[in-house]
């Protein structure tokens, strides 16, 4: 008997503490209404089934445990407090309530790859611990409200694939932010001064125009990654860019420049160079050879634009280089012939270089008519590609 009613005090006395704990993860009733009111503001046609959203039954507390019916993914508690907010790549349509500003322990967002559209609150930017904003791939569209400069514990902001207008954001001011990705939207204007801890930035096609100004990246000493390709760029292609010691990757590619300024780096071991892209673009005047001083370059594209002359000796000699597109342009005379060992992949057609071999991959495109080549350099050399 005594054994028994042991039991039951220790079975009661479960039972109690397992409530307690319910009680203590009950949600923030704001939390609460915000989660309503962003599951309201998503069309109920495009909400499957089998979809987190279609788990979110309010009958039952979001952040209490354990989950069997309800809540069973697209959100993470901590305490009694929603911290992420993740929605399945299933195509739900509808807009972002501005209410998600009353989550305001959210550190992760995460709604890529669906339909969602209209503007993008600007109460979203006034979450105060948010660091990674993800709506990749939607249909969200205006501009981007000046407010993103209040996040300041943001590390990671992607809001690429979408079609979002107007001009660049100013992110200077967040010191966190590491990656920034815009690209493929209808962004328009100059680029403005940048974060300065970034690492990776990308904002390939849009709209962005004006030269590439110092003042935007004097402070990056961070950043590795530059993707401004199929954009409308212009002016030269400063020296400076290649020399900042961290850059890893450039691709400038599909713009309006029309100058290249390549300076040799100061020691071996402060340039991380690896791939360079600049192909077409407007880019005129001969060939130079300093870009066989990055002692890591490994691509180099600037295939499409107006090269003259020949191809200096050095390309073929760098053992870094393994991919290097020249064709497309104008130059002259006779490959080296350190290209054609094998160890090189590109293209060196649409020329006007002579004796370029057709057995090699470099080669496969023909090289330009002797009337073309006569035009581009003004009738005064006579340029006949070998057959």
């Amino acid at each position: 008997m005594k054994h028994i009613i042991t039991t039951a005090v220790a079975a009661t006395s479960l039972f109690l503490l397992l409530l307690q704990s319910v009680t203590a993860t009950t949600t923030l009733p704001s939390d609460v209404s915000a989660l309503k009111a962003i599951k309201s503001a998503i069309n109920p046609t495009t909400i499957p089934s089998y979809s987190c959203l279609a788990t979110w039954n309010f009958t039952s507390d979001p952040c209490s445990n354990p989950h069997i019916t309800h809540f069973l993914c697209g959100l993470t508690c901590t305490n009694n407090r929603v911290t992420q907010l993740t929605f399945d790549r299933v195509g739900y349509s509808g807009t972002l309530s501005p209410l998600v500003s009353q989550l305001t322990q959210l550190v992760t967002i995460d709604l890529s790859d669906n339909k969602l559209s209209g503007p993008i609150p600007s109460s979203l930017f006034s979450l105060p611990n948010l660091q990674t904003l993800n709506l990749r791939s939607n249909s969200f569209s205006g501009a981007i409200p000046p407010t993103i400069s209040n996040l300041k514990n943001i590390e990671t902001l992607d809001m690429s694939h979408n079609s979002l207008s107007g001009s660049l954001p100013d992110t200077s001011t967040s010191l966190t932010l590491t990656r920034l990705d815009l690209s493929f939207n209808k962004l328009t204007g100059p680029i403005p001064k940048l974060a300065p801890n970034l690492i990776e930035l990308a904002i390939k096609s849009n709209s962005i125009s004006g030269f590439l100004p110092k003042t935007s990246f004097t402070e990056l000493t961070q950043l590795e990654v530059i993707e401004l390709s199929n954009n409308s760029l212009t002016g030269t292609i400063p020296g400076w860019v290649f020399l900042q010691t961290s850059i890893q990757q450039i691709n400038l590619a599909n713009n309006k420049f029309t100058g290249l300024e390549i300076l040799k780096p100061a020691g071996s071991n402060n340039n991380n160079v690896i791939a360079v892209d600049a192909g077409y673009n407007k880019i005129s005047g001969h060939l130079t050879a300093n870009f066989t001083a990055f002692p890591s370059l490994s691509s180099l594209s600037l295939s499409y634009n107006k090269l003259q002359g020949p191809i200096p000796v050095e390309y073929s000699k760098k053992t870094s280089l393994k991919r290097l597109f020249l064709d497309g342009n104008y130059l002259n005379g006779v490959p080296p012939e350190g290209f054609f060992s094998g160890k090189f992949s590109g293209s060196l057609g649409d020329n006007c270089l002579k004796s370029c071999p057709a057995s090699s991959e470099l080669c496969l495109k023909s090289q330009k008519p002797t009337s073309i080549c006569r035009q581009a350099y003004g009738g005064k050399v006579c340029v006949k590609p070998k057959a």
